[in-house]
């Protein structure tokens, strides 16, 4: 039998690098290497410098907690947070850790509730993350107990500021981040408004999984629709996106952090292939056919050209609208060789039962068990495994060689180039020198 978890549970020394030998190669936008995804000293740096730097890290839906004292365990990069509602209506972030021993307070994933309370020592916090109480304060008969100089409002929790657009909540830990719409960019926005334009949402359920990869290849793989030509079958053979329908893959223009992929699916049901392009596509096959075809029904209810788009916002936020389906997808990073993927599936107050019916039944192509989802989390799980004890160690990006940023053709890796060129300076990592 092959013992995979065995062998990916080993990574190569010289693949966990300091930070002072971890140099990118002097072809910077056409080369990454492999320490960007197994260094532990790098996994550190990203969450000082990206989760808890000047990002907004999407929390939650309000619609998850439409109601004062509901609240969501939630993360920003790997920190536990949560997220509540207060009596006042308004929204609070914070770490879910008790300042007296640092226990985190919040077990359930969601629920109602008036105040948190510590299960060790019963410290009490309330709905803003404020410390409200203290058992045995003043000791007992006044003897023990806190000093005299102790305050609660020195010990409440580590607050995070918060920010909201259409019923999408984000935290960040800076003071610096740009508010959020600027953070966002103008086409991201517009975008982002398409499936979030203020209708009431209505959560149709969870999904969870964990991924033996690192979080930064779940936001490759959005940005690298050369792959999603040739891994999926169901994408080509049922011509969500083959080469030569209408679509784009967009980075923002201001950073090339953000971006999206996105396709206009032809009337058709099944896709129309060039015999010269098929050659090149294993994984189109034209004997497969659906033996229930309202499974690719589509129901035009967006001013958008696109009829998917799956949208990254830096740094853990996916936008997925996928035909009638939608969902936000959180990435949790989980060390240099895993993260943790929380989905959300949506809809609107408003939808009809058959709408709901359909968008659970369209909700298949996507989940970690869904047609598209599980060919991810495989091939990203085979990626990890080769470049943990390779002896080698590059990759090459060079598709569509000389472009950065958005692209128009689907055989391109321009997006991905962007990104790294936004996190090297992020990051401040340093480029070895061209050779004379």
């Amino acid at each position: 039998m092959y013992q995979s978890q065995a062998v990916i549970g080993i990574t190569n020394a010289r693949k966990n690098p300091p930070l002072a030998q971890c140099v990118w190669p002097a072809d910077a936008l056409n080369n990454i290497p492999d320490w960007v995804y197994t260094s532990q000293a790098i996994y550190d740096q990203e969450i000082e410098r990206i989760f808890r730097g000047e990002t907004w890290n999407f929390v939650a839906l309000e619609a998850e907690i439409p109601n004062p004292g509901d609240y969501k365990r939630g993360y920003v990069g790997a920190t536990a947070v949560v997220i509540v509602r207060a009596e006042d209506h308004t929204i609070s972030v914070f770490e879910n850790r008790c300042a007296h021993r640092g226990a985190e307070f919040c077990r359930a994933s969601h629920g109602n509730t008036k105040e948190f309370v510590c299960p060790y020592h019963q410290w009490s916090y309330d709905l803003k993350g404020n410390l409200q109480g203290v058992p045995f304060k003043r000791g007992i008969n006044k003897v023990g107990g806190m000093p005299p100089d102790f305050r609660n409002a020195e010990h409440g929790t580590r607050q995070l500021r918060v920010a909201t657009r259409n019923g999408v909540v984000f935290a960040t830990y800076s003071d610096k981040t740009p508010p959020l719409e600027a953070y966002m960019t103008k086409e991201i926005v517009e975008e982002f408004d398409v499936p979030f334009s203020g209708k009431k949402l209505k959560i149709l359920g969870y999904c969870r999984n964990e991924l033996p990869c690192n979080w930064k290849m779940y936001h490759e793989n959005l940005k690298d629709p050369y792959h999603a030509t040739l891994l999926h079958s169901f994408l080509v053979v049922f011509g969500l996106l083959v080469p030569g329908i209408k679509s784009i893959v967009f980075a923002d223009k201001e950073h090339g952090r953000h971006g999206y992929m996105a396709s206009a699916k032809p009337d058709e049901i099944y896709a129309t292939v060039a015999a010269d392009d098929k050659a090149e596509m294993r994984s189109f096959s034209d004997s497969l056919r659906l033996r229930d075809e309202r499974f690719l029904d589509y129901v035009r209810e967006f001013d958008s050209p696109w009829s998917a788009n799956m949208m990254t916002m830096w740094p853990n936020l996916i936008v997925q609208r996928q035909m009638n389906t939608m969902g936000v997808r959180q990435i949790i990073p989980n060390g240099p060789n895993s993260m943790v993927m929380q989905w959300t599936m949506f809809g609107y107050e408003d939808d009809t039962p058959e709408m709901t019916r359909h968008r659970l039944r369209q909700g298949n192509l996507m989940g970690p068990s869904g047609f598209l989802g599980l060919e991810d989390n495989e091939a990203l799980k085979f990626v990890q495994e080769g470049i943990r004890n390779s002896s080698t160690d590059n990759n090459v990006v060079k598709l569509d060689a000389g472009h950065q940023g958005t692209a128009r053709n689907l055989i391109s890796e321009s997006c991905i180039r962007s990104l790294y060129q936004y996190y090297r300076e992020v990051m401040d990592i340093r480029v070895a020198e061209k050779a004379a």
